[in-house]
């Protein structure tokens, strides 16, 4: 008895997250429809170059705010976009994110209150597949979609083990809130404070 009511615990465990992630292109469709254009861009930390980029892009996209998540410490960039010639209101800095899952899961909430269903997320090539499926689960499970920029770099394409891992943690955080970042050994509290 009790092997038969864990299974069927297990099996509505499954069909419940067949069902959820069978939602999330629905809602990315839905967010595409009503927010045809990026209204906002977001970078991923972990390379100046990235913030460099950033720069020069938005200012082909003066209208739209710039979300860097733990990139550079805040004067070096804010000296980058300063550089660029972008108005520091336009900046959001924030330094929550400990590795590329918190990057969308530490923000989404924060695009949510400002409304915002589409953006432009921004990193590196090498790092853009990881990133996608990341942003796919935890963004599109919000109703968040989004249009990829990649800068190129001559960094391999990171391991179909890392894009698999971290689409599981970001099923991890649907299902509990939770992302499993601070499991890791090398996990270590932001430093920053954000702007």
């Amino acid at each position: 008895m009790k092997k038969l009511r864990k299974r069927y615990w297990f099996l509505a465990l499954i069909g419940f997250l067949m069902v959820f992630i069978g939602i999330i292109p629905i809602r990315i469709a839905i967010a595409s429809y009503q927010a045809p254009y990026p209204q906002a861009i977001l970078t991923l930390g972990g390379d100046p170059s990235r913030e460099t980029f950033t720069a020069k892009f938005a200012q082909e996209h003066p209208h739209l705010d710039i979300w860097v998540s733990s990139g550079t410490p805040p004067d070096q960039a804010l000296a980058i976009f300063e550089n660029g010639s972008i108005s520091t209101n336009r900046i959001h800095l924030d330094y929550r994110a400990v590795d590329t899952v918190t990057n969308f899961t530490t923000l989404v909430h924060d695009f949510q209150k400002r409304h915002i269903q589409h953006i432009y997320l921004i990193t590196s090539d090498f790092h853009l597949p990881r990133s996608k499926t990341i942003a796919t689960i935890v963004l599109g499970s919000q109703g968040i979609t989004f249009t990829p920029i990649s800068i190129p770099s001559e960094q391999p394409s990171e391991s179909i083990f890392r894009i698999v891992r971290d689409g599981g943690r970001s099923l991890l955080w649907i299902v509990s809130g939770r992302t499993g970042a601070s499991l890791n050994p090398r996990f270590h509290p932001p430093i920053y404070a954000s702007r």
